[in-house]
């Protein structure tokens, strides 16, 4: 596998193949959303359960009504927060296949936010299925060698479009009967909230084991995960695991520690977590310990991304 230019990528997407896509959240890993066979790789080369469906990615809100019904609320949102990080749970058409849905009758669609991912799907002419590039379970990718350091030969190429800006995954939101939240990410539900004038629930984890098969993309209970155990600090940091803080302000001296924002930034947070979490776990810690943000704003996408890899959805 390689690094492959927009034009080649879009050829290898049109015979089937397997593509890492930049994004501003994490990278996806791409295939033509249409074509069972295509779909049915992603699931191969992530060793991802097919009970677990994949988020559309298209280019604008024509390509949005081929593969989805918006309702009057979900227009107003694709309005005003498309291209962006936030995927919309919709009403599928006949269209797209049972195995993107897991058989569900709806399915998440957004619009990225990434010049090149949308140069990509013009240029594939194709919306596309893109869940994280990353082998399931994993920390997700946010730049194109973490791609290639994770799924290796199992694809067919990556597009390197840089460090990826927000850094946690597409907020996942069911907008009607009324809002629901189903997996924070880059837009905060305060945000949200006060786009549409209304409030936004969020789906807690009871919710969340009720609507196994999955309702929504990456909604298991223990995802995101490092190979080292992961625990969330609950008192004074242990001194025999690696630390994850958010600010850093009250580390032992000689730890072995990543920071998240030193300034207590959670935009600088979550477009580093991953990538923090990737370096901690490369040095081969028996086990890395990491605390928990403010929950508001980014903090909440955050710290569903640690409950999840520490196993407690």
């Amino acid at each position: 596998m390689a690094l492959v230019t927009i034009a080649d990528a879009a050829a290898i997407l049109a015979q089937g193949g397997l593509v890492g896509m930049p994004t501003e959240t994490v990278y996806g890993l791409a295939a033509d959303a249409l074509d069972p066979a295509a779909v049915a790789r992603v699931f191969a080369a992530k060793g991802r359960p097919a009970f677990d469906p994949l988020i559309v990615h298209v280019a604008d809100l024509a390509q949005a009504e081929r593969v989805a019904e918006l309702s009057p609320r979900a227009r107003r949102l694709a309005a005003t927060c498309w291209p962006g990080p936030l995927t919309l749970l919709l009403p599928r058409r006949d269209c797209v296949p049972d195995l993107v849905t897991s058989g569900l009758p709806t399915v998440g669609v957004r619009i990225p936010d990434h010049p090149l991912a949308l140069a990509l799907i013009r240029a594939a002419g194709r919306p596309l299925a893109a869940p994280s590039a990353n082998p399931f379970g994993g920390l997700s990718p946010t730049t194109a060698q973490a791609v290639l350091d994770g799924l290796g030969a199992r694809i067919d190429g990556v597009v390197d479009g840089g460090p990826c800006r927000v850094g946690v995954e597409s907020t996942v939101l069911r907008p009607d009967p009324t809002p629901l939240i189903l997996r924070p990410g880059g837009l905060s539900r305060e945000r949200l909230a006060d786009l549409l004038g209304e409030p936004v629930a969020v789906a807690d984890r009871p919710a969340r084991q009720e609507a196994l098969p999955q309702a929504a993309p990456g909604m298991l209970a223990s995802h995101y995960a490092p190979r080292a155990p992961l625990v969330l600090r609950d008192g004074p940091w242990p001194a025999d695991a690696a630390l994850l803080a958010f600010t850093g302000r009250d580390l032992p001296a000689g730890a072995t520690a990543e920071i998240l924002s030193s300034a207590g930034d959670d935009v600088e947070a979550a477009a580093r977590l991953f990538a923090c979490l990737r370096r901690l776990d490369a040095a081969g810690p028996a086990r890395i310990c990491a605390e928990l943000l403010p929950p508001a704003g980014l903090g909440l996408a955050i710290n569903d991304r640690l409950r999840r890899a520490a196993g407690l959805g």
